[in-house]
């Protein structure tokens, strides 16, 4: 399981997850921040730092946001 970054990062990109990610798995799109979800160690470091809410666990994506696994994972590759 990894985590994900959805809707409320978009056009924000405030970049305190990627401060704090030990494997440095956060990548930076145009409008937000993508998690790497193969790189991604699940240490859970960078929810709480969220100023926006905007990550989840995978499993514990709101419906609403669950298009955001595909994003993550099609938009983290470098």
């Amino acid at each position: 399981m990894a985590y994900i970054i959805t809707e409320p990062c978009v056009d924000v990109k405030d970049a305190s997850c990627v401060d704090v990610c030990p494997v440095d798995c956060i990548y930076e799109g145009d409008r937000m921040y993508y998690i790497d979800p193969d790189e991604c160690i699940d240490c859970a470091a960078c929810e709480p730092v969220c100023p926006v809410a905007a990550i989840f666990a995978e499993d514990a994506t709101p419906g609403d946001q669950t298009r955001f696994i595909e994003i993550n994972k099609d938009r983290s590759a470098p």
